[in-house]
């Protein structure tokens, strides 16, 4: 993406990254994370107004500490460490960092000496603690997580901010533009943080707000038009937000050359099928493929409990069926995908990629076996980005702010073999738990809600007649980007109404229960 006003930021393993960039783009400027070791020469062909140092869990003097090209601070542009960036522009610019005899987690209060530049704009508020001297100064709250300090500070550096337990909470060499924080700003917890990357941003760095979703669809169509050419493109279409948006952009470029594919595989919500086809084959008149393989996938899933072999028998069987229906499309060249930039990301982060907790559901295994090309739009926007862009398309909200939904739909939600019957139930009892979320007007507070069908039967009363039925768990988690959750509080009365009406309507369920786990440790999906 050509945008002329950027923010890089070198990941040295901070769980805090990701949230660095979404914060700089919340801005309406463009920001890439790249990995710490990236080449000097990849840094300049990207060409940032400013350089952001995250934050990580090594420790500057660890033998395997993660250090970037020293060459970064020669390039003439501002630069912002954050935690272990400081410490790492500190060791590596002549400065002193030592373990702290205390470490530092969590609130703290911000004492600030200079309020110019990166710290400038903070409202004066009293001190809650310390000497009577410190009270007149300009005190902020922030997030610390560090257990490490900065004894020397670097040549050319002076304090700027200080805590109790930190002397240098935040340093500043005004004169080459670098900054440095103890502390996390890109957190909810600090209080003036954005305000501190704001004044970092477009005080120190001089960027101005050119990332909008509308500068945003006007060059990624250029792009797509300009890859594709004559050629056509198919789009694997499964139901969720990312796949959707794609195709409706990706149509607004290429119009009539893309081919949407949609396949029931019989473990989608209710009326999924019929709500995707009405608004991309009806609403946006695009070329669709609707493909009935229910029967098919439900006998593959036959005696299967295993979660990583349902998600393996439903990826490659859609994939079976994909190819089936792509090869009728005559010059079809390119293969669409809702693939975003947090995947990208964990494919090239300092981490490298996680360790599997489970498998992912995106159909990449295609390319290799299609040998088509590869047009992913949406690599470079995070979930809630997506959001705003679908939007900015005119996109229906019940499409664009469903909850997420997994790639192997109810499957991974049946605590056991998956059967028509059993997918049945499920797919009702679900049905219940978002209508009643809805009606309640919590709908578009929580990120997630559903029903989870369990492996286990219990005696219940039903008309004076004992039954052994089986249970259904309800889940709702309220998230920003599905990272991390903590579990919703619904209100008492919304969980009785979901639970009568589930044991009433639903056949072959007789107890409800409520999930009030959080991840971590727990995932949101049970499987």
């Amino acid at each position: 993406m050509n945008f002329t006003e950027k923010i890089l930021v070198l990941d040295f393993g901070s769980q805090y990254t990701q949230l660095i960039a979404r914060r700089v783009r919340e801005q309406k400027v463009y920001s890439e994370i790249l990995p710490y070791n990236v080449s000097i020469d990849r840094i300049k062909e990207f060409a940032p107004k400013g350089i952001i140092l995250s934050g990580g869990p090594s420790s500057v003097y660890d033998k395997s500490a993660p250090l970037p090209d020293k060459e970064i601070f020669n390039l003439g542009i501002p630069i912002l460490g954050i935690c272990y960036g400081m410490q790492l522009m500190s060791h590596m610019l002549g400065g002193k960092v030592a373990k702290s005899a205390k470490r530092e987690y969590g609130r703290a209060e911000l004492r600030i000496d200079d309020d110019s530049d990166i710290l400038k704009g903070i409202k004066k508020r009293s001190a809650v603690s310390g000497q009577r001297s410190e009270e007149e100064k300009l005190v902020t709250v922030v997030w610390m997580s560090h257990g490490d300090k900065i004894v020397k500070q670097p040549k050319g550096f002076t304090p700027i901010a200080h805590t109790n337990n930190s002397p240098v909470a935040a340093m500043a060499d005004k004169s080459r533009k670098f900054y440095a924080l103890q502390f996390h700003p890109e957190v909810a917890h600090t209080e003036n943080g954005t305000k501190i990357l704001r004044n970092f941003v477009f005080n120190v760095c001089k960027c101005k707000p050119k990332w909008t979703m509308q500068s945003f669809i006007e060059t990624t169509t250029k792009d797509i038009k300009e890859k594709v050419g004559k050629y056509r493109v198919v789009c694997a279409i499964s139901g969720g937000v990312d796949s959707a948006v794609t195709a409706v952009l990706i149509n607004r470029a290429i119009g009539k050359q893309l081919t949407c594919i949609f396949v029931d595989n019989g473990v989608l919500r209710e009326g999924e099928a019929l709500k995707v086809e009405n608004m991309l084959k009806k609403h946006f008149r695009m070329n669709m493929i609707c493909v009935d393989a229910s029967k098919r996938f439900l006998k593959k899933l036959k005696g299967v409990t295993d979660p990583e072999k349902k998600r393996k028998i439903i990826g490659n069987e859609f994939i079976h069926i994909f190819q089936e229906e792509a090869k009728k499309i005559k010059g079809a060249e390119y293969l669409a995908q809702g693939t975003l930039y947090p995947d990208v990301i964990e494919s090239t982060s300092f981490k490298g990629p996680s360790a599997i907790i489970k498998s992912h559901h995106n159909v990449g295994g295609l390319l290799k076996d299609m040998k088509l090309k590869l047009v992913e739009p949406l690599r470079e926007l995070f979930k809630d980005e997506v959001r705003v862009l679908g939007r900015e398309l005119g996109m229906p909200d019940e499409i664009i702010s469903r909850h997420p939904f997994p790639g192997p739909g109810l499957a991974i939600r049946i605590i056991d073999e998956v059967t028509q019957q059993r997918a049945d139930i499920l797919r009702k009892a679900d049905a219940i738990v978002l209508e009643e979320i809805k009606n309640a007007g919590l709908y578009n507070e929580i990120w997630q809600a559903f029903a989870v069908l369990l492996p286990i039967k219990t005696v219940g009363v039903m008309g004076d007649e004992r039954t052994y039925e089986n249970v259904i768990a309800v889940r709702a988690v309220k998230s920003v980007d599905g990272m991390t959750a903590d579990w919703a509080r619904l209100p008492y009365d919304v969980l009785g109404i979901i639970s009568n009406r589930i044991i009433n309507e639903v056949k072959g369920i007789n107890r409800v229960v409520f999930d009030i786990s959080s991840k971590p440790p727990s995932t949101i999906e049970w499987e």
